[in-house]
């Protein structure tokens, strides 16, 4: 039986925190703050229709993310959603990680060696985080490629490029099909749908 293509979920941060925290201040400056908002996150994860699915996490509405609620919402998200015993099969996208919000995010995903797939909102899709520079090559060049399948593997990243698509993949960096096809996670977010 083959996995199917993940569906696409897009979360606005921005709304969440209106909705529930303070309407007229998008600012994420505390843990507690941070934690309030993942967990109105994992609760939307949860009403999802099915798995495997790609959520973009977009920051757009988002003036201030802070250290601790980078934490608290990017990195254990991550964590949780790598593990085997993950509540659902999750793919994360975090948009709007720029120059406001990108030191943040990159600093608590090096302090944990993690690495997420962030969209700028200007330059698209980019790595951050902790990643080998063949990992990065590797994703890059199926980000560009938008996806690759496994008779191309060898022609588009080299010899090892079968065991980089999966050490990604086991990062939840990309998306492998049973058959070996590797997806960019950007070209199965609603955003490009």
């Amino acid at each position: 039986m083959s996995q199917p293509r993940p569906a696409s979920v897009s979360i606005d941060v921005g709304a969440i925190v209106a909705r529930t925290l303070a309407p007229l201040r998008p600012n994420l400056v505390t843990r507690p703050t941070g934690r309030a908002v993942r967990a109105a996150i994992e609760e939307r994860l949860r009403g999802a229709a099915r798995s495997p699915f790609v959520s973009l996490i977009d920051f757009t509405r988002i003036r201030v993310l802070d250290f601790s609620c980078a934490d608290e919402i990017v990195a254990k998200l991550l964590v949780r959603y790598m593990k085997a015993d993950r509540p659902r099969d999750v793919f994360f996208l975090f948009r709007a990680v720029g120059e406001v919000h990108g030191q943040s995010v990159e600093q608590v995903l090096r302090r944990h060696g993690l690495a997420a797939v962030c969209d700028d909102a200007r330059d698209g899709f980019r790595l951050l985080g902790s990643v080998s520079e063949r990992e990065r090559t590797a994703w890059q060049t199926l980000e560009m490629r938008r996806t690759i399948g496994p008779a191309g593997v060898a022609d588009a990243l080299g010899t090892r490029g079968d065991t980089l698509l999966r050490r990604l993949a086991e990062r939840r960096l990309v998306f492998r099909e049973p058959n070996g096809t590797a997806l960019a996670l950007s070209a199965l977010s609603t955003s490009n749908m």
